[in-house]
């Protein structure tokens, strides 16, 4: 009789110990944010901009097989210009930036610091993938994981205005809070 009460709880242990054991050269998801349907992701879906006749059809460029459109949308050039910013060219340095970027880099520049620090984090990631049951039944576990490395924001707030700093996009202090 005592065989039959052990074996749900060895069964258990073996489905954990195997759930453990999963594609750990996988690359951690942290978010486990995941679709429930099978339709298309919404908001992958960008529209187009709208037909327009030019003035002159001769103007035209030529067409160029698998290359842009004139009716598809770049988002990050719409971004740019929603924000007040210049759709110049976006390789090499802007030269009305030259000067913060020469400030930025006066101790030198890391060529490819996107490569190692992608490599870096995808170790972080490896190493901070959650706990078992988190893993397991798909815990959100980037919050936590990068805890440590984050900014308290209101406490950050705080230490800028005793310091006298203006903060005017921060919402004003309400009355009876520490100044």
């Amino acid at each position: 009789m005592q065989a039959k009460r052990r074996f749900p709880a060895i069964a258990m242990a073996m489905v954990l110990t195997l759930a453990a054991c999963g594609d750990r050269d996988a690359v951690p998801s942290l978010m486990n944010v995941r679709s429930t349907t099978a339709g298309p992701d919404e908001f992958g879906i960008i529209p187009p901009k709208p037909l327009e006749l030019p003035q002159d059809l001769a103007a035209l460029p030529e067409p160029t097989p698998g290359g842009l459109n004139r009716t598809d949308r770049d988002p990050q050039a719409e971004a740019v210009a929603a924000l007040g910013g210049n759709l110049g060219p976006r390789e090499g340095v802007n030269s009305a930036h030259s000067g913060l970027y020469a400030y930025a880099a006066r101790y030198g520049v890391t060529q490819d610091i996107r490569q190692t620090l992608a490599a870096e984090d995808l170790e972080y990631r490896r190493q901070n993938n959650g706990r078992l049951l988190e893993r397991l039944f798909n815990v959100n576990v980037y919050y936590r994981a990068y805890e440590d490395q984050s900014l308290d924001q209101q406490a950050e707030l705080w230490r800028w205005r005793r310091a006298g700093a203006a903060t005017p996009s921060a919402p004003p202090p309400q009355a009876g809070e520490d100044e």
